[in-house]
């Protein structure tokens, strides 16, 4: 990663967890009907949103310190991994989700990116790694939305 593209992308995720922070906050609490702070929400998401905000701030603070220490050659801010992930994300949000079972279009799209992104490794034992990481991860998230949160997955 470049200094610059450090600094970008922490400045990026700082104000992308401000606004779910924003968002979070304006959430209704459900005071009157005698709901506690643990049982709004926004809780998650704010929380959520505050981790995004400080780890894009020590992003944003590590491109900043390197940038003082080095001379740097100019790189494209949206790189070929960058692309792929935002395909694969769009994909999975608009065409898997509701249109296929939530455990598939997860296990899939978990395995893709893992595929794709995977280090050098042999192809059989690549391809072995990113379907299991796509079956364990969908069986996980199915299990503890379902089971632990009670919330119902399309």
């Amino acid at each position: 990663m470049t200094q610059r593209s450090d600094l970008a992308g922490g400045a990026g995720w700082m104000v992308f967890g401000l606004v779910i922070l924003a968002a979070a906050w304006r959430m209704d609490r459900f005071d009157q009907m005698g709901a506690t702070i643990y049982t709004a929400p926004g809780l998650v998401p704010g929380i959520f949103g505050l981790t995004l905000l400080l780890l894009g701030a020590l992003l944003a603070l590590r491109g900043w310190r390197a940038r003082q220490h080095a001379s740097e050659v100019a790189a494209p801010l949206l790189n070929r991994r960058i692309v792929w992930t935002l395909v694969l994300t769009l994909a999975y949000a608009i065409a898997a989700i509701g249109r296929m079972p939530f455990s598939i279009a997860t296990a899939v799209f978990v395995a893709s990116f893992c595929w794709l992104f995977a280090d050098a490794s042999p192809p059989p034992r690549r391809i072995a790694m990113a379907l299991a990481a796509g079956v364990l991860t969908a069986v996980v998230v199915v299990l503890v939305f379902e089971r632990l949160f009670l919330v119902r997955l399309p």
